[in-house]
């Protein structure tokens, strides 16, 4: 995956990227497989967490709606990928990604969002991510 552009908030995430095998379906079932087992080993083992048994309640719930799942579901089966067939276009959508938090509420200036690559473009050294940039 070469990554491009991000914004990850509570409720979402956007990504701009580029599968290097040609599969970009693939690339993103197998993104969510990953990190969906990761984030729910992470809520399990958080002694921390608070919200973790609703947390968990919820993702068994989405997981009996849902017969491609054998137990929890953590990300929505449906995405909606979008096609950049040019700079202006590429433009638009990381414009668009960037000013998500923006439009949230969250931040008043897109760099000042911890997880967004708004703070690679912005030559931020505080970044979650690396992306590529050309």
């Amino acid at each position: 995956m070469e990554i491009y552009g991000y914004c990850i908030i509570p409720s979402h995430i956007h990504l701009i990227f580029r599968s290097e095998n040609g599969d970009p379906s693939g690339l993103i079932r197998d993104f969510k497989g990953f990190t969906s087992r990761k984030m729910l080993k992470a809520i399990e083992e958080n002694p921390q967490e608070s919200r973790k048994e609703w947390m968990l309640w919820m993702f068994e719930r989405a997981g009996k709606k849902n017969s491609n799942v054998k137990f929890r579901q953590f990300w929505q089966q449906n995405n909606k990928p979008i096609e950049i067939w040019s700079l202006k276009v590429f433009e638009q959508k990381l414009n668009y990604i960037h000013n998500n938090p923006l439009e949230t509420g969250f931040v008043t200036n897109p760099v000042d969002w911890k997880y967004s690559s708004a703070r690679n473009y912005g030559d931020n050294d505080q970044t979650v991510l690396e992306i590529d940039i050309n």
